[in-house]
């Protein structure tokens, strides 16, 4: 073999390891969606989670993927470790499908349909398709085909390039030592172990095993102890994986490695039991990728028979690895690993903003209760409400930068471009509950009280801000535009209500009902008030301008109001009915507002 084979078969290799990193990054992309949907099934069912990491592999084309979003659904606290283990046996078993895709390469015949199932046949082919579908086509989701068509052509063009380079080796004597040398079962395993631990993919090692068998000298006596490496090393990107993970997270990232260990000890002690009794014929025989697909689900598949069943033990000794301590254990509500898949990061964000949604719609009605019955308790709550609302929005405004500078759907890029507009906004309303407790603790300390005739304006107001809270938080919770649409004329007949009760407390002024004092701590309600329903307003508008691609607020809000028929003159006559304030009436003269 010269240096030119070498140099050919290197070339060979980086064309093999891109196109799997191009094929499985935009597998993943394009199952953003898909996998958000499976994932979010979690179950306490061991088979059920089998099943799920076996589906969520088979899409993606990487057990190394999997294990690390469960070390992150884990870290994230969305995912319990019981319920990890059934996924990591999946996703052992759904990383053997790329072997059988691979395998395609050692098929023989002369026929036109087993010519046409070659690799060198069907690449050139895909590789156009997706080249085409690429640079032609404007569609997001048929340019995701044409990238995963690519990659899979250079994966399979790298795989055979592979195989050519390697073949002057059948003759090399020193080759077929080295290869006969591997049939000692721990260093087959440990060079499995390592070469996968190096380039960190199983169906990548098992891939390049498979073009070195095509030189007719590994025997599956050799192949086998290598195969069985290959699943240990696998483990190395899960249990990189969970460094500064807590402690489950770490657990999840053992039980990978757990399972594959007892697995290999258990397949190769039974497998060189038997061999000595029966004197299998075949483990000399020479392996070829169909050969090695083979062994490699047929571990996979009586490893999760065997070790399936007592997935709970495998949890304590887990446990047992990486005990409790006195320290309590932290949540990661934003996992960095979840980035390397950006829909459930996504998905992820969006979760914790409506975390952060809720807490200020909590932290906003505290405050409005306080102005009618000071609380001590309770204005202590809506500061520590306030502080973590705004560590919501530093978390999640540097979460979704990071994020958004990953290859992401259109869809995805959209729901980063809501969130990002939103955050400001929800953190801002956490501020007005702090204002709304700082005139209460003034009116308390003065002993201020309204009249009976501006507690009841005011509780008007009141109830409308309440609702045009949570018809926009709901709205957003759901995405649902058409609750959206309510917010605008709500948000309008708010303001008519507060320039009225502005009008209303002058009139109370002049008839000497109202102090100025009054007057400064009721402006201070009124415009709290009227910003919350402006950043509701401004949240709303956001959540349809992302569905319609386009982000002009002014624009938006203009047209709306300019073609005032139908709908927004309706809901607006609507609100004014509901919303009604009662008719006033002035008292005498007294030292209330």
């Amino acid at each position: 073999m010269s240096i030119f084979n070498v140099f050919t078969l290197l070339g060979g290799l980086a064309m093999f390891l891109y196109g799997m990193d191009v094929m499985g990054k935009s597998l993943e992309k394009q199952a953003g969606n898909k996998l958000q949907t499976i994932l979010s099934r979690l179950t306490d069912n061991p088979l059920k989670g089998f099943l799920l990491g076996l589906v969520v592999t088979s899409i993606i084309q990487s057990s190394s993927a999997t294990t690390v979003m469960v070390v992150g659904f884990v870290n994230s606290g969305l995912m319990q470790l019981h319920q990890a283990i059934g996924i990591i046996m999946g996703s052992n078993v759904g990383t053997t499908v790329t072997g059988w895709i691979l395998s395609l390469s050692g098929i023989q015949g002369e026929s036109f349909w087993i010519q046409l199932c070659k690799p060198s046949t069907f690449a050139p082919i895909l590789a156009f398709v997706g080249l085409i579908l690429y640079m032609f086509l404007k569609s997001e989701k048929k340019k995701g085909v044409g990238t995963i068509l690519l990659g899979f052509a250079i994966l399979m063009t790298g795989m055979e390039v592979m195989s050519g380079a390697v073949s002057p080796l059948a003759d090399d004597p020193q080759f077929t030592a080295l290869f006969t040398a591997f049939s000692n079962p721990i260093l087959g395993v440990l060079v499995g172990a390592l070469l996968t631990g190096i380039i960190q993919s199983s169906s990548a090692s098992v891939g390049i095993l498979q073009a070195l068998s095509s030189t007719g000298i590994i025997t599956y006596g050799s192949a086998i102890p290598i195969i069985m490496g290959q699943n240990i090393g696998t483990c190395v990107t899960a249990l990189i994986s969970s460094i500064g993970a807590n402690k489950n997270a770490k657990r999840a990232a053992m039980v990978h490695l757990y399972f594959n260990i007892i697995g290999v000890i258990v397949f190769l002690t039974l497998f060189y039991s038997l061999n000595a009794v029966f004197q299998f014929s075949f483990v000399s025989d020479t392996v070829n990728p169909m050969g090695i697909a083979i062994v490699h689900s047929i571990f996979n598949i009586l490893a999760t028979a065997l070790l399936l069943p007592f997935n709970r033990l495998l949890e304590r000794l887990a446990i047992l690895t990486i005990p409790d301590s006195k320290k309590p254990d932290t949540i990661q509500v934003l996992d960095d690993r979840l980035l390397a898949t950006p829909a459930l990061a996504v998905e992820r964000a969006r979760a914790v903003t409506v975390e952060m949604a809720d807490l200020a719609r909590t932290t906003l009605l505290q405050g409005m209760s306080l102005t009618h019955k000071w609380d001590k308790d309770l204005a202590e709550k809506i500061t520590e409400g306030e502080r973590r609302i705004d560590e919501y929005e530093d978390r999640l405004g540097t979460y979704l930068v990071r994020l958004s500078s990953r290859s992401l759907t259109m869809e995805d890029s959209h729901a980063i471009s809501l969130l990002l507009h939103t955050i400001g906004d929800y953190e801002r309303i956490g501020d007005h509950a702090v204002n709304l407790m700082d005139t209460a603790k003034e009116i308390h300390e003065k002993n201020l009280q309204f009249s009976e005739s501006a507690k009841k304006d005011l509780s008007v107001l009141e109830s409308a801000v309440q609702e045009v809270l949570d018809t926009t938080i709901t709205g957003f919770e759901k995405s649902d535009i058409s609750l959206a649409n309510q917010v605008q004329p709500l948000e309008q007949v708010i303001d008519d209500l507060v320039r009225e009760l502005k009008s209303r407390h002058i009139q109370r002024l002049q008839s000497g009902e109202c102090t100025i004092e009054l007057g400064f701590v009721l402006s201070d309600l009124l415009t709290n008030y009227e910003r919350v329903s402006d950043h509701c307003s401004n949240i709303s508008v956001t959540l349809e301008e992302v569905a319609r691609d386009r982000f002009d607020t002014h624009e938006y809000v203009s047209k709306m109001k300019e073609g005032e028929g139908n709908d927004y003159r309706r809901r607006i006559e609507d609100y004014h009915r509901r919303f009604a304030l009662p008719e006033m009436s002035l008292e005498g003269k007294s030292t209330t507002a």
